[in-house]
């Protein structure tokens, strides 16, 4: 039986109802749609709220004064990169509708908060625990935060110019892989030797996550400026250049009922709660089910119960460095063209915990924010991104794609999607299956993106390409569209006329899924499930081959090659092969890669190693290798597999009947406040951990880090869509719906999505009333 409750919430309308099903998914009902989304803002606040908090004082450069002096760097870093242009252009960006909808989400969290006001039982414990307690939101908070855009490649550019100086392109490509090829043309007046690595410090920190350690929220004011530097290097490159996702929609052709079937499933780093939410949102005028990020209204990604799209990261260069020459005199001048111009000053008077009110001085040249003064060199570097202009908030412009009914309405509101660049793939319930890339890209006349610019006038954006021009794949004959953040255009596109980037993710999970998708036939439910959860690995695969007929030093290093050779390549849990093909790669090869050809001041910026740029090297060996190429390869290949045997063999014991990849590799959630718990407490709210399968380059999608295998990111949420019956759809979201660690929906998805498996999402009234457990029954106060 349905557990009811009733609540007076002022600030609604009209009664509405937030239904609770078994895995934590609110379905709420409204009577119009300012109502529907004010419940959507009232329900994210109650389940999610200092997550919700945190995220807009992080976007919003509001830190400090909850935490400290050492959040002053990281704030100021946040401001540079705040939307600051015309709030009413930035609206109706998003449609008609979006204004009255950011209002009423806001307002929903505001009502929730004035309850903890009333009632401080109802806070979160996070806020005790920290001293702090909520802001109220504005319908603005909604869309000015752009540092989450997910955009490119202002970080490779640094990370390029400092490879190009100490080596060259050929090296460049184990960093990064480039399609189409291309080999990066310095642009005049740029020495990529003289851009300091050190201008990375406030793009990352800019970027990063609200952490916390004692040492940071006891800093003092004389401690905040080496709090600039806080993020590691690793940390960005990884969630730059292995946040994916994959999608595809397969055509009623290929399926068992004769309607499309679609999945989606993003990759972003996990975190304590979820990345992203749940919820079904119903009114006359809307009825739409999916994800999205708890500080959003709407979903991002599900369906309207006639259309239904997924997305994935499609890599469109959106971001440039620029670097300025500084008048000696005056170092707020830069050259521009055949005069100084003065960088815009904006100061912002903050308040600090603990301490009297700072003043942020922000700088601004035409192009964008000032990200590094270097006063010795007399230079300047700024940012510019197309996230700058209205309407590129991330994901927003799924407000307009959730509404839409048809393949044509849908695809008009894709060409107005700003950020970040997407894969949009659909599939409706008139049989229709399409994929599209959608993002705002910006026209570059004389450069090629990859190197940073002279700021003096000669190298700049000449609009915005036509985003109705860019390709449509509609009902293919292979019957299925997909993505999974490879270089996917179409055979034949014109990239010099119509170019979009050249830094994607490796064809891994791509050449996987494509391989299923066209193999399998009829493909059900089952067969999408499957493949979201598979753990084949291509790489393995490749080097398998290479390894096949190589002779072997020693018996131990001749089973080791046998246990690879003689393998499905599939990196399940319990897979003995799996633990030394993931030792060998993630420890031993790229980095005997790395010491045979690059120079070794350079090794900690090829971290974590490009796929296919290490794949394309070791199976076309070159000169680098000497007078005899592949038999220099080879030799790397043996010596180095010797050594991650030798280690699995002290990780894990010397038996290989012992060996099993989940005993390295794990998931594991701990509270990112674990560190001020008492360790009961702290150990008692912390998930898993659990044996975990699949790494970064498999369909299911758990990269890891190298110190000790922990999975740090993937696919935390996974959805698969029948149009042929929407109440047979299902989803996971890990570890639960709720951030409250004393909710039976704080991890109550773990177990099931660390095994790969879902839980229904049901859809139709008749399906989500019986789905029920318990029900919010709101009322206008």
């Amino acid at each position: 039986m349905t557990q009811t409750e009733t609540l007076t919430i002022p600030g609604l309308s009209a009664p509405g109802s937030i239904g609770i099903d078994a895995s934590g998914i609110p379905h709420i009902r409204a009577e119009n749609e300012a109502d529907l989304f004010f419940l959507q803002g009232f329900y994210a606040a109650r389940e999610r709220l200092f997550q919700i908090d945190l995220f807009r004082k992080r976007g919003l450069g509001l830190l400090s004064a909850d935490f400290g002096p050492g959040y002053i760097e990281q704030d100021r870093a946040s401001r540079l990169f705040l939307y600051r242009g015309d709030s009413e252009a930035e609206f109706a960006a998003y449609g008609p509708e979006a204004k009255a909808t950011f209002t009423a989400f806001a307002r929903g969290i505001n009502a929730f908060i004035a309850m903890t006001e009333a009632d401080p039982s109802l806070l979160p414990f996070e806020f005790g625990l920290l001293g702090t307690k909520p802001a109220r939101w504005a319908p603005e908070d909604v869309s000015r935060i752009r540092t989450h855009s997910l955009s490119r490649n202002a970080l490779s550019e640094i990370l390029r110019c400092q490879v190009h100086a100490k080596a060259d392109h050929r090296t460049d490509l184990l960093r990064r892989w480039l399609e189409p090829q291309v080999t990066p043309v310095v642009p005049e007046g740029l020495d990529p030797a003289t851009v300091p690595l050190a201008v990375l410090d406030v793009v990352k920190l800019a970027t990063a996550n609200a952490t916390f350690s004692r040492e940071r929220l006891a800093a003092t004011l004389e401690d905040a400026p080496k709090w600039r530097a806080t993020t590691d290097l690793l940390e960005v490159v990884l969630d730059a250049q292995y946040t994916g996702s994959n999608n595809w929609a397969v055509h009623g052709s290929k399926t068992e009922t004769g309607l499309p079937i679609l999945a989606s499933d993003p990759h972003r780093i996990h975190g304590m709660p979820s990345l992203r939410t749940i919820f079904h949102l119903t009114c006359p005028t809307l009825d739409v089910v999916g994800a999205g990020e708890p500080s959003v209204p709407g979903v991002m990604i599900g369906h309207n119960g006639t259309i239904a799209w997924g997305l994935t990261i499609f890599y469109i260069d959106q971001e440039d460095l620029y670097v300025y020459e500084t008048n000696p005199e005056d170092r707020d001048l830069y050259r521009y063209g055949d005069a100084w111009e003065r960088v815009r000053t904006v100061e912002e008077r903050i308040k600090v915990k603990g301490c009297d009110d700072q003043i942020l001085t922000l700088k601004f040249t035409r192009h964008g924010p000032v990200v590094h003064e270097d006063a010795a060199a007399g230079r300047l570097y700024a940012v510019r991104a197309a996230y700058f202009e209205p309407g590129t908030a991330p994901y927003l412009v799924a407000h307009k794609l959730m509404r839409t009914k048809s393949l044509a309405e849908f695809r008009a509101a894709a060409v107005t999607w700003g950020t970040p660049s997407c894969n949009l793939v659909f599939a409706d319930k008139a049989g229709d299956i399409a994929w599209m890339p959608a993002g705002i890209n910006p026209i570059r006349p004389n450069w090629d993106g990859l190197l940073p610019v002279p700021g003096d006038g000669r190298y700049e954006w000449a609009g915005w390409r036509d985003r109705s021009q860019a390709p449509l794949v509609h009902n293919p004959d292979r019957g299925f569209v997909f993505s999974a953040n490879e270089m996917n255009v179409p055979e034949g596109w014109d990239h010099k006329a119509y170019p979009f980037g050249f830094e994607w993710v490796d064809y891994s999970r791509a050449n996987r899924i494509e391989e299923v998708l066209a193999s399998v036939s009829p493909h059900t439910l089952s067969t999408s499930r499957a493949l979201q959860t598979d753990v084949v690995s291509i790489p393995a695969r490749r080097l398998g081959k290479l390894l096949a007929g190589l002779t072997a030093p020693d018996a131990e290093t001749a089973a080791a090659i046998a246990l690879l050779t003689g393998w499905d390549h599939a990196l399940t849990s319990t897979s003995a092969a799996g633990a030394l093909f993931e030792v060998w790669w993630s420890r031993h090869l790229k980095k005997a890669l790395w010491n045979a050809v690059v120079t070794p001041e350079l090794h900690a910026l090829m971290v974590p190693g490009d796929v296919d740029g290490t794949l394309a090297l070791l199976e076309n060996p070159d000169d680098r290798f000497g007078g005899d190429p592949a038999r220099a390869r080879d030799a790397l290949l043996v010596s180095s597999l010797a050594a991650a045997h030798a280690e699995v063999r002290q990780l894990l014991g010397p038996d290989p009947a012992n060996w099993a990849w989940g005993k390295l590799h794990h998931g594991y959630f701990e509270h990112p406040l674990s560190f001020m718990l008492p360790e009961d407490k702290a150990r008692a709210w912390a998930i898993g951990p659990v044996p975990h399968a699949g790494s970064s380059v498999t369909p299911m999608h758990t990269g890891y880090r190298g110190t000790d295998f922990r999975t740090m990111m993937g696919s935390s949420f996974r959805l698969v869509v029948d149009l042929a019956d929407l109440d047979r759809s299902v989803t996971i979201n890990t570890p639960g719906q709720s951030g409250d660690p004393t909710s039976p929906h704080y991890r109550d998805l773990f177990a099931r999505w660390a095994a790969g498996d879902y839980v229904p999402l049901p859809y139709t009234a008749a399906a989500v009333e019986a789905a029920l457990e318990s029900k919010l029954v709101c009322q206008p106060g």
